[in-house]
């Protein structure tokens, strides 16, 4: 059956439940890090970071909203050692099980943090950052609230945003089908993974948010596994 990517679909994914935890949700936090960093999902936000970092710079304060298990913000603790930068790192998500997950996996990271927050609270509005990062998790939202949150992101950072986030395309939805076997992924992540890409985007779609909200230097990247680069600069 033919599959119609035309429109972003509202259908909700499992994982938006906030109080959800245990053995499922861990398994499937883990093995969407793993995912990410095999298709090159970490080093493409790792990219746009650099892309974004001033010369000579003092301490970046660098936050992730929906840090998932903390992968990406280990990787940039890891990056930031071997090139002797400063960096404050924040991770956030609404979820307060993934939260304690993410700490305890980052145990041995004195510069990474985290705190359990809903992004749509009065609490986020008074967390700064130079650089905020947004990585699969911006196609959880609707339209107008990602207006919303670009906004609130644009406006609070003092250097940029880094967005990476899925191409909706039938192509990355048959393919993630065969990864699902390849990777044993249990049902909660093959149905959610499937949904996620319904919820992604078209690169028309980044460039109307980026005019709607008057972006005036930003750059737009397809790159591999369906992902689109999104950097928002600010300097």
């Amino acid at each position: 059956m033919a599959l119609n990517t035309k429109y972003r679909t509202d259908e909700p994914e499992i994982m938006d439940d906030f109080a959800m935890e245990g053995e499922i949700l861990r398994d499937a936090l883990d093995k969407i890090a793993k995912i990410n960093q095999l298709l090159g999902g970490n080093k493409l936000t790792l990219q746009g970071v650099q892309d974004l970092l001033p010369a000579n710079p003092n301490e970046i304060v660098i936050v992730d909203v929906g840090c998932g298990n903390g992968d990406m913000l280990r990787t940039l603790a890891e990056f930031g050692l071997k090139n002797n930068l400063k960096f404050k790192l924040i991770g956030i998500d609404a979820n307060n099980f993934t939260v304690s997950h993410a700490k305890q996996l980052s145990e041995n990271y004195p510069n990474i943090s985290y705190l359990c927050q809903d992004i749509f609270s009065k609490e986020f509005l008074d967390v700064k950052y130079d650089i905020i990062l947004c990585t699969l998790t911006l196609h959880h939202f609707k339209d107008d609230e990602i207006v919303y949150l670009l906004n609130t992101f644009y406006t609070t950072a003092t250097i940029g945003i880094v967005i990476n986030d899925l191409q909706r395309s039938a192509i990355a939805y048959r393919l993630f089908q065969g990864l699902c076997f390849v990777f044993q992924l249990n049902a909660m992540s093959r149905e959610d993974g499937l949904v996620s890409i319904l919820r992604g985007f078209k690169k028309e779609e980044l460039v109307a948010f980026s005019k709607k909200l008057n972006f005036s230097k930003y750059k737009i990247h397809w790159r591999w596994a369906f992902r689109y680069q999104w950097i928002i600069s600010k300097i």
